[in-house]
């Protein structure tokens, strides 16, 4: 029976195939892009390897298929990401100027951590990634990681949590709104980043 449990070290490489198999708006991303490792590199590896007490994933018994990553304080994790991370993640990929193809464009993502800096962090200084391969999906474990992550943040003093997602992913948009996520101006008329309270009831 799939229960949610707190990240293990064993799991790294079990993520990083959950964020492949979801990298491409929630199907499989494999082979899209210039490496497989270059989604999970920006998306998962960096938050279990700062902040993994704030990894929380679904096990199957047999293999993790979903997990929720996050930080409490986005401003640290940036400052952490450009000195710790960013360096390794360009020597495995080099920048291209100007980034043409989708590969590209992400790792030009990798290059500007300085892109989470939102102007909503005071009241939503968390920010969050959560993928759930199709098979656990409607059966409650999105919202129940959710929910743990808030239970946690909330104990730590933090007042919200926001999150970026696709305007074409409608699937996401509709479980988001569902939980009571709500847009954020910044993510302009598209409603690309959305932000919950921590004393949300979801």
């Amino acid at each position: 029976m799939a229960q949610i449990r707190t990240y293990r070290p064993t799991d790294r490489a079990d993520v990083a195939e959950v964020c492949l198999r979801t990298g491409n708006l929630g199907g499989d991303a494999t082979g899209l892009h210039v490496s497989d490792g270059l989604l999970p590199d920006i998306y998962v590896l960096p938050y279990i390897a700062f902040e993994p007490e704030r990894a929380f994933l679904v096990d199957t018994g047999e293999r993790v298929a979903g997990y929720l990553v996050a930080t409490a304080d986005t401003r640290a994790f940036v400052e952490r990401y450009r000195a710790e991370w960013l360096p390794s993640f360009a020597r495995r990929y080099p920048r291209v100027e100007p980034p043409l193809t989708a590969s590209d464009q992400f790792v030009e993502v990798g290059y500007t951590p300085e892109r989470m800096l939102i102007p909503e962090l005071d009241a939503y200084p968390a920010h969050l990634h959560i993928d759930l391969l199709p098979e656990l999906q409607g059966q409650g474990f999105g919202r129940a990681l959710i929910r743990r992550l808030l239970t946690e943040l909330r104990g730590r003093g933090v007042p919200g949590v926001h999150l970026g997602v696709s305007p074409q992913n409608l699937a996401a948009r509709g479980f988001y709104a569902a939980l009571g996520f709500r847009p954020l101006p910044s993510g302009g008329t598209a409603g690309g980043l959305l932000g919950l309270t921590t004393d949300a009831i979801v």
